[in-house]
């Protein structure tokens, strides 16, 4: 195991908290921003040792992944959402933005098991108007998804997450850092808390800072980091996270389940 571990890391807001001044720690990390599904892309192919993947990743490598930290929630995300302009049941075509993983497979395993529905599907960038001018829905995730406000008239949003709690109880984990095994010691996963601990405590300042100086923006932000995300990895989101893999193979969106297994 090298002391110095190759990162790729959330360029969204979400996972700001995470990664405060991680960066800096050059003695144990060499930290680059990327897409969600490009962190996993890039830890499937050996180019880092730690990615904050996608979820749904973690079934598709031999990975641990670090306690107690994660990105998720418990109800309404806000952030990750399908945007309709039809009932979900009459739903025929549902483009998927195609920076996410996690949340095509959410998406699929809720029309299954949720609104019974079978929609033919395309990837696309996170632009609604055009995802909207060939298809009836389309999930959109992140920033472009939580920075739709207001809804286009005759659009209207459906939270991914709080449609998941409905349909389980559970919460639901849409990232978390995995890594190839043996990658980290003790002291990257206490490094890895200290970060997400300095994020947590310093909301109101990374919301700022994304905000980009408008007021606003910035109170939204803030909310949204405090209320709606959850950065814990507890017994509650390990369950959800379970289900979600259960439901997922079921669905036929993942080959397999894979039993969560962690760094120490």
């Amino acid at each position: 195991m090298s002391d110095r571990v190759r990162v790729s890391a959330v360029s969204f807001l979400n996972a700001r908290p995470l990664v405060a001044g991680l960066a800096d720690d050059t003695a144990l990390f060499d930290v680059e921003m990327d897409l969600p599904s490009t962190c996993a892309a890039r830890l499937h192919a050996g180019d880092v040792d730690l990615g904050l993947i996608p979820a749904i990743e973690y079934v598709r490598g031999d990975y641990a992944l670090v306690p107690d930290i994660a990105i998720g929630s418990d109800g309404p995300i806000l952030s990750v959402a399908i945007f309709t302009t039809v009932p979900m049941a009459r739903v025929r075509r549902l483009a998927l933005d195609t920076s996410s993983r996690t949340s095509v497979a959410l998406a699929h395993v809720l029309c299954a098991k949720l609104w019974s529905i079978a929609p033919e599907t395309v990837a696309a960038p996170p632009d609604l108007p055009a995802m909207l001018a060939t298809a009836d829905a389309a999930v959109i995730i992140g920033d472009p998804a939580l920075d739709l406000d207001p809804v286009p008239a005759g659009v209207e949003k459906i939270d991914l997450g709080e449609a998941w709690r409905g349909l389980t109880g559970l919460p639901f984990v849409y990232a978390a850092w995995a890594g190839r095994l043996g990658a980290l010691g003790p002291a990257h996963v206490a490094a890895l808390a200290a970060a997400r601990d300095r994020g947590l405590a310093d909301i109101d300042g990374l919301a700022a800072d994304a905000a980009g100086g408008v007021a606003a923006r910035a109170a939204r932000y803030a909310t949204y980091l405090r209320h709606n995300l959850r950065y814990a990895f507890g017994r509650r989101e390990q369950a959800g996270l379970e289900r979600f893999f259960e439901l997922a193979a079921e669905v036929g969106q993942v080959p397999r389940t894979r039993p969560l297994r962690f760094h120490r």
